[in-house]
Order: structure tokens, then C-alpha cells, then sequence
């Protein structure tokens, strides 16, 4: 029995844990909410300490559903999602304000001004980002805090990609993964940091400032054992193998592809959307952030592109309108059932004058502008909750239609998209699963009922990897994924997307003219 693996996936808004056996089979699983702040508009910050507790209690509640001894579990895998963590000399963390949040969201943009003075750079580092820096990446977010606060710059020590601070805080082991400095930090295995870069970008000092290294665990490797003190608060074991921290959208992609046939895309959906492909070579596709050698598995390239808001666009709509309120689980379940009810009274389309520009939080693919903006377009007074779905369903259309483009454009740049494996939490969401599978024009594979989540299977392969349960990341994949339920697209729906599909180009269009105004 001693062959338990546990996966951790931090998200935005929760902590999950899963338990696993070596074949693959979820035995126990929990989630913990973590507080975040929104201080100002378009700023995200998170505490890590929250965050670590959110850890510990989700791990703790899915062993005791597992029933499984705390001795039985012989590895442990961390995936986040991409914030930026900051300790200073000793360790501890270094506020950012007076609640003590020492972490920026990956969705932050506060450094909107600073990715903008990367991308003038013109350096050759941002192939590998699309041709722009995103404020997303942690490069903008460091220039401003040595910009904007050098009181904690001056004081700074660690500079963590969320996952490798979870790993840290596990093993007291100040390792980097490979997933992350690879596609979030501009660090390549064969050329090491790119240093006049970051020159150009005043951060001749970061390397010695934020405790970074010139090496990465790669993906399925360990970073080393639990501490006792870990462990304790984790209800786990001292000495269980820590495999090297992931991205989110990465361990996502790993769960789902790692065993999957090369032609099909990840689509890791849930608060942000992210299609990823792997390949065994480079793949250069405009728009794209990578090629990333190592990002999701050793020898194989990654190529990512995605929208930087989609559930959380869909909560907004929920959040904002009169008849909305709180956009839980029950609510968006509430808007998917009206929404079947009034398509099979009115036909297959709802309110075909009403159009969305989804780009709330800017664009990442396949014309990557983080300055890009919305709109709603077809508004009447309607302020009942019947106007709520139609606005819901319209802007999932447009969801949907956007990953069909990124999808075009990965395929017309040489990574072919048979099928689109989706996973995350919009496999809970009809309406969208439904326009995934007819907008794309490709089947949709979506995990079976009770299967666990792609990122927590994808931590849960690094970990058994790490700790020796199977020879590489492949051959562990092979034994523990679970084969998904398929989704084909409806031809009866290419008509009335087409029209969208215009309307949709057409409003991007109309946004680059208003923007060319001044």
C-alpha cells in the first residue's frame, strides 16, 4: 500500500488536493478557498502563508477521505498557477501592504507600463513570448517593484514562482522548477539568462537580488524530501520525495497529453483559458508564447496561447448585472439550465444581435496585446435574468470562437489540432463544453464522470515519476490517466457560429481602428 502519490493545484481562488494510488485512481480529494485582494483596479495579491495553510488543510481533509496512512504516500507534486512570491533575506515574507500579502497574482497588471518597455527592447528573448511581453510574466513584475518600491527591493532575498515557493516551503530546498523559469522567466537550459536583456530592462541585479539560480529541476525530477515541520502540518510523512513545481496550465497539460496522440491539444479551461501542444522539435507560431523545451515533459517543445480571462469573464457578467449576484458554482449551473430551456423554446441561437468582445483582461492569442479591451455590443434595457443568460450565452460564443482561432492558428503554424482535450473547470459547464466541440469544428475529450481533474493527474504523475514509482513521465502517464468521453461537434451549428465568427473579427477590427484614434 505504500505506493500513494498526493497532487497539490493551487488555483486563484482555492487550494485542491488529491490522493492517488499508483494506477492512477482518485481515492480522496478536498479544496480550501485562499483569500485574494483586489487593492486597486487590474492589481491581484495573495498572501503565501494563506496560501500554505489552504495547502495543508486540503491535503490533510483528502487523506482522511483516502483513509490512507500518512507512511503510505511516497511523493508529493505542487502545480500553481503563476504568481510571483517575495521572502526577503531571512525567508520571511515581504509585504506588499499592511494585510501582508507578499504575492502578485498571475493575472495582475500593474506593470502593464514596465512589459511595454520590455517589449521596445526588440531583444530576441521575446520570440519566445509571442514578440511582447505580457505583465503577466514575472520579468515586468520584478521591474516594478524595483521601480515603484525599492523600499522592498532593497530588502528582497527570494523571488519564488508560486509552485517553487510551495516546494520550498515543503523541503527548506530554494530549488527552481524547469517549468516555469523555462517559459515565465526568460531562463533557457542551453543559453542560461538572458543577461543583456535584462540589462536593458534595469535588472542587472536580479539574479543576486531574487536568489535565482543558473540551473532548473526538470519536470518529474525531485526537488528533494519533506522536513519534519512540513510534514507535520501537511498530516504526511518526513521524507516523501517533493517532485520540481509546475505551472497550473502545465501540469495540466501533462495529465492530459502526456499519453495522448501527438496531434491533440490541451485546452486547461477555467478562471483563464490556455490551448497548449507539445512536439518533439521546435515550432515557432506567431502569437505564441514558446517554443519551450522541457516546460510539460523533457525533450518535447511547448507551444501555448490562450485567453487571460474566461470564467473569470463569465463570473464579471454574473457579478455586474442587476439580476446576477454572486457568481458561485449554483448560480452558473442556474444560467446553463435557463439557457437549454429558452434554446430548445426560441431555436439553436439566443439573441443573435448581441455581440461580445471577450478580451476583459487583454489578449494573449493569437494577437497577444495586453492593452486589448471588450465590449458588449446589441444591449438593450433588459435587466431581467433571462437578459443575463442571453448576455452569458453570447459571451460564451465568443469564448468559444476565440479558442477555435487559437486553434487555426497553432494548426496553420505546424502544430496540428486533431482534437482538444479539455480540462478544468469549465468541463463543468455545459454550455460552454457544448460550443468548445461545435465553435472548434474538432471532438472534444472531456474527462468521465469522477476522473480526476488534468492538473491534479498531472501532479500526480510528476510525483510518482520523482519518487521512483515509474521508470519517466510517459510510462507514468500510460498507467494513470483515464480515457475521457468524447465530444463531437454538431454540424448543425457551423452555419449560425460562422456568422459569429465574423462578427467577432470584425468587432476586433473595430477595436484596432478606435485604438488607432488616440
Amino acid at each position: 500500500m505504500a505506493d500513494r502519490v498526493v497532487a497539490v493545484d493551487v488555483g486563484t481562488a482555492s487550494a485542491r488536493a488529491g490522493v492517488f494510488a499508483a494506477d492512477g485512481a482518485l481515492l480522496g480529494h478536498a479544496a480550501r478557498p485562499i483569500r485574494l485582494d483586489k487593492p486597486r483596479p487590474g492589481w491581484g495579491e495573495q498572501a503565501s502563508e494563506d496560501i500554505w495553510r489552504a495547502v495543508c488543510a486540503a491535503v490533510r481533509a483528502a487523506m482522511a477521505q483516502a483513509g490512507a496512512p500518512p507512511e503510505a504516500v511516497r511523493g508529493i507534486g505542487f502545480d500553481a498557477t503563476c504568481s510571483l512570491t517575495l521572502r526577503d533575506r531571512v525567508g520571511a515574507p515581504l509585504a506588499l501592504g499592511a494585510d501582508g500579502a507578499d504575492t502578485l497574482c498571475w493575472f495582475d497588471h500593474r506593470a502593464a507600463a514596465e512589459a511595454a518597455l520590455c517589449t521596445a527592447t526588440g531583444h530576441a528573448a521575446l520570440a519566445d513570448l509571442g514578440g511582447a511581453m505580457s505583465p503577466e510574466m514575472q520579468t515586468p513584475k520584478l521591474m516594478w517593484l524595483k521601480r515603484r518600491r525599492p523600499d522592498l527591493w532593497a530588502r528582497l532575498g527570494h523571488a519564488f514562482d508560486l509552485a517553487d515557493f510551495l516546494t520550498w516551503r515543503a523541503t527548506g530546498v530554494a530549488a527552481r522548477g524547469h517549468c516555469a523559469m523555462v517559459s515565465k522567466w526568460g531562463w533557457r537550459a542551453d543559453q542560461g539568462w538572458p543577461l543583456d536583456f535584462l540589462r536593458a530592462a534595469g535588472l542587472e541585479d536580479v539574479i543576486a537580488r531574487a536568489g535565482l539560480p543558473n540551473a532548473a529541476t526538470p519536470v518529474g525530477a525531485a526537488v528533494g524530501a519533506l522536513t519534519a515541520g512540513a510534514a507535520a502540518e501537511l498530516g504526511l510523512a518526513p521524507g516523501a520525495c517533493v517532485a520540481s513545481g509546475m505551472i497550473d496550465a502545465h501540469a495540466g497539460a501533462l495529465g492530459a497529453l502526456a499519453a495522448a496522440p501527438p496531434d491533440h491539444a490541451a485546452l486547461i479551461a477555467g478562471t483563464s483559458s490556455c490551448l497548449m501542444t507539445l512536439a518533439p522539435a521546435p515550432i515557432r507560431i506567431a502569437g505564441a508564447w514558446g517554443p519551450h523545451n522541457g516546460a510539460v515533459s523533457p525533450g518535447m517543445w511547448a507551444v501555448e496561447s490562450g485567453q487571460s480571462a474566461s470564467g473569470a469573464l463569465l463570473d464579471h457578467l454574473i457579478e455586474t448585472h442587476a439580476a446576477g449576484g454572486a457568481p458561485t458554482a449554483a448560480t452558473h449551473a442556474r444560467i446553463a439550465a435557463r439557457i437549454a430551456d429558452m434554446r430548445a423554446r426560441d431555436g439553436g441561437d439566443l439573441a443573435p444581435r448581441l455581440h461580445v468582445l471577450p478580451d476583459f483582461n487583454g489578449a494573449r492569442g493569437p494577437a497577444p496585446d495586453p492593452r486589448a479591451l471588450g465590449a458588449l455590443s446589441g444591449l438593450t434595457l433588459d435587466a431581467s435574468f433571462d437578459g443575463l443568460c442571453r448576455i452569458y450565452w453570447r459571451a460564451c460564443v465568443a469564448l468559444a470562437l476565440g479558442v477555435r482561432q487559437i486553434a487555426d492558428a497553432l494548426a496553420a503554424g505546424g502544430a496540428p489540432v486533431a482534437a482538444l482535450r479539455v480540462i478544468g473547470g469549465h468541463t463543468r459547464n455545459p454550455v460552454l463544453m457544448r460550443l468548445y466541440a461545435d465553435a472548434a469544428g474538432r471532438p472534444v475529450i472531456a474527462p468521465q464522470e469522477g476522473a480526476p481533474d488534468g492538473m491534479l493527474l498531472g501532479g500526480a504523475v510528476a510525483a510518482a515519476t520523482a519518487a521512483g514509482l515509474y521508470p519517466d513521465l510517459r510510462a507514468a502517464a500510460a498507467a494513470m490517466a483515464r480515457e475521457g468521453r468524447v465530444l463531437p461537434a454538431d454540424p448543425g451549428a457551423v452555419a449560425w457560429l460562422a456568422r459569429d465568427m465574423r462578427a467577432l473579427k470584425l468587432m476586433q477590427a473595430h477595436r484596432r481602428a478606435l485604438d488607432a484614434l488616440g
